[in-house]
């Protein structure tokens, strides 16, 4: 009798076992894909902010338009027309060459400080510098639900990534 006791004592420690080394593994899990996500979306942040500070904070910053009359493979370049006060008018300035950007149109832009580069701006110019975290939004929208294991927040993550990137596809 006593190897009966002793054998259900055993099989019970070894399930106790089991148990917490599951509960480690679903910790550990739940910590290295949680930490995978918040840095997704942070290189997301850290990607737009690049150029959103200079279209979101337009308070002191130059602020004109620009009429593209050369473009390269990157870059195009046109005259800078100022509209705020206190902003020189430059023969030419430079504007990253995009989708947005077309040679003899005419766009409204924010110049970065100490450069000859500008951005654009309005509505258009915030949306698409927004653009690397709606990527952002929707590859941690992945990890959330494959990952995690949070199907709803995945959705809403996707959710707000493809409508960020619908947004700017519009109005661009």
């Amino acid at each position: 009798m006593p190897a009966t006791a002793t054998s259900s004592r055993q099989a019970r420690q070894a399930r106790q076992a089991r148990q917490v080394s599951s509960a480690a593994l679903r910790f550990g899990r739940l910590a290295a894909m949680g930490a995978v996500a918040v840095l997704i979306l942070i290189a997301g942040v850290w990607g737009s902010w690049g150029s959103a500070q200079y279209v979101m904070l337009t308070k002191g910053r130059e602020r004109g338009t620009v009429e593209v009359t050369r473009c390269g493979a990157d870059t195009c370049t046109g005259p800078y027309t100022p509209l705020s006060s206190g902003s020189p008018a430059r023969e030419r300035v430079v504007i990253e060459h995009t989708a947005a950007v077309r040679k003899g149109q005419t766009y409204t832009v924010v110049v970065k400080p100490g450069t000859g580069e500008v951005v654009r701006s309005g509505p258009a110019g915030v949306l698409y510098s927004w653009v690397p975290m709606g990527g952002a939004l929707l590859l941690a929208s992945v990890v959330v639900a494959g990952g995690l294991r949070r199907t709803r927040v995945a959705w809403v993550l996707a959710g707000s990534g493809v409508a960020l990137l619908t947004a700017a596809f519009v109005t661009i």
